[in-house]
C-alpha cells in the first residue's frame, strides 16, 4: 500500500517511514501542507496507485493541519488519519466534522498506529465493493428512523432529505445501531465490529465518534448512553 506521510520533522519521518516500509508500506515523505496536497493529485506520480491512506500531523509550519485535511477532502476520498498532541475532545470532533476517519494521539504506540492504518484501509476497500445505487441515485436497501435515512449500499445519510457527510467510521457506527434500533450494543461489540479490534483504548475514540454523530445529524438525544453498557439508537416514539 502507498502511504503518505504529512510530517514536518525529519527524524520522526525518517523513523516511522522505516517502521512502515518494514511492514510493506511504500511511503511518501510530505513536509509540509502544501507538499502534502500536491502529492495526491494523479499527475505528480504519474503511473503510480493512488494512496491508500494519508497520516496527516496537524503540526505543520506553512497552514493548519486542520486546513489541510479540509483541502484534501475536496481532492481526494483516501483516508486521512490525524497525528497530533491535541488530545482534548473537542480537537478530536473537529477534526472529525472534516473529514478525518481517525484520530491518534501523541505518543501513541506503533503497533496500534499500524493496526489502525489497515483497518482504515479495509473499511475503504469494502466500501468500494458496495453496490451501485438505483437509478437516480436512490436505494432500496434504506433504513428510516424519523427524519433520518441510512442508504446502505451508497452509504448515504440524510436527515429531513438533507445530506449529512460522515466519515467512514462515523457511518459505520450509525448503520450498525441503525439496522437494530432499541436494541443496546455493548461498548465492546460495536468496537469489534466497527474498529475490528479490541484494544481497551479505543473506547475514547467511540464516545468521540459518538459526540460526532450526534452533533452531524443535529439529533443528541437519537443515540442515547446506556450507562456502564454502551449505546443504542432510540426509535420515534420511545
Amino acid at each position: 500500500m502507498r502511504l503518505l506521510l504529512v510530517e514536518d520533522d525529519n527524524h520522526v519521518a525518517a523513523a516511522l517511514s522505516a517502521v512502515l516500509a518494514r511492514h510493506g508500506f511504500d511511503v511518501v515523505h510530505a513536509r509540509n501542507g502544501e507538499e502534502a496536497l500536491r502529492a495526491v493529485l494523479p499527475a505528480t506520480h504519474p503511473g503510480k496507485p493512488p494512496f491508500g491512506v494519508v497520516l496527516l500531523d496537524l503540526g505543520l509550519p506553512d497552514q493548519d493541519g486542520y486546513q489541510v485535511c479540509g483541502k484534501l477532502r475536496k481532492l481526494t476520498s483516501t483516508p486521512v488519519i490525524m497525528v497530533t498532541a491535541r488530545a482534548d475532545v473537542r480537537s478530536r470532533i473537529h477534526g472529525l466534522n472534516l473529514g478525518a476517519d481517525d484520530y491518534v494521539v501523541k505518543p501513541y504506540d506503533t503497533g496500534e498506529l499500524l493496526a489502525r492504518i489497515h483497518a482504515v484501509a479495509r473499511r475503504t476497500s469494502a466500501g468500494d465493493e458496495s453496490p451501485a445505487p438505483g437509478p437516480g441515485g436512490a436505494t432500496d436497501d434504506a433504513l428510516r428512523l424519523g427524519g433520518v435515512t441510512v442508504e446502505l449500499p451508497t452509504r448515504r445519510v440524510r436527515v429531513d432529505g438533507e445530506t449529512v457527510q460522515l466519515t467512514r467510521k462515523e457511518f459505520d457506527l450509525l448503520a450498525l445501531l441503525a439496522q437494530r434500533p432499541g436494541v443496546v450494543f455493548r461498548r465492546e461489540q460495536i468496537i469489534s465490529e466497527v474498529w475490528h479490534t479490541s484494544w481497551e483504548g479505543t473506547g475514547r475514540t467511540l464516545e468521540v465518534h459518538v459526540a460526532s454523530l450526534r452533533s452531524k445529524l443535529r439529533m443528541p438525544a437519537l443515540i442515547e448512553t446506556v450507562r456502564g453498557v454502551g449505546y443504542r439508537l432510540v426509535t420515534p416514539g420511545d
